[in-house]
């Protein structure tokens, strides 16, 4: 063999020498780059598996605060609520106060008012029959009839009783009735002239009178016994 082709053929081997060495270290760098490429997969997945829990913490942590928030608005609602309808309440209480106030004095002068001249009308139906036991008087001073007069003053005193009457004033009957404490008032007894009016009012020493049905003063009266 030649020396060119020796060298050749040594050259050949050198090469594929180093082909072969060159794999070697390939496959051993390939582990390696597979371990930092899961590494870096786990990284990876480590930082997506964080931001998802800190999404979700951060996504519990808005509904929470959105949670707290509505309550505090549904807890503020029913304060609000409540407040408007106790000054509606109050502002109602001091206006029925004042009304009531008014209508309190308002009854008062009205009540003085009456007390002063209630009587009046009383007074004012009155005086027609003043009048007239008046104008009696005077015409006894030059009267000779003296039944003349007594008519005229029975006349006066008729239309007297007729007032009472319309003022609702009547007498209590007592005579000849047996005793009601309700309406009489027995003074004395007294023998009786005859059985059926023992126990009964045989005398009516003072009348009594009511207005419309009430007792204004009892009838004094004597029992027979």
């Amino acid at each position: 063999m030649s020396k060119k082709n020796k060298k050749k053929h040594f050259d050949y081997k050198k090469v594929k020498k180093q082909n072969t060495e060159m794999e070697q270290k390939t496959e051993q760098q390939n582990p390696v780059e597979e371990t930092l490429e899961k590494d870096n997969l786990s990284e990876n997945d480590s930082q997506n598996v964080s931001e998802e829990q800190t999404d979700t913490t951060e996504s519990a942590e808005t509904d929470k605060t959105s949670e707290e928030t509505t309550d505090n608005q549904e807890a503020q609602q029913p304060a609000e609520d409540f407040e408007t309808k106790y000054n509606e309440l109050n502002d109602r209480y001091l206006r029925l106060m004042a009304e009531f106030d008014n209508y309190r004095k308002r009854t008062l002068k009205e009540k003085m008012e009456l007390t002063k001249t209630g009587g009046e009308d009383v007074l004012k139906g009155i005086l027609p029959v003043v009048d007239n036991m008046e104008r009696a008087i005077k015409s006894l001073e030059t009267a000779k009839d003296l039944e003349a007069v007594k008519e005229g003053i029975d006349l006066i005193y008729k239309k007297f009783q007729e007032f009472l009457t319309a003022k609702g004033l009547k007498e209590i009957e007592a005579q000849g009735l047996e005793l009601d404490t309700d309406k009489h008032e027995a003074v004395t007894k007294f023998p009786a002239p005859s059985e059926d009016l023992k126990g009964k009012i045989i005398d009516v020493i003072e009348k009594g009178y009511t207005l419309n049905d009430k007792v204004i003063r009892y009838a004094k009266v004597v029992i027979g016994e």
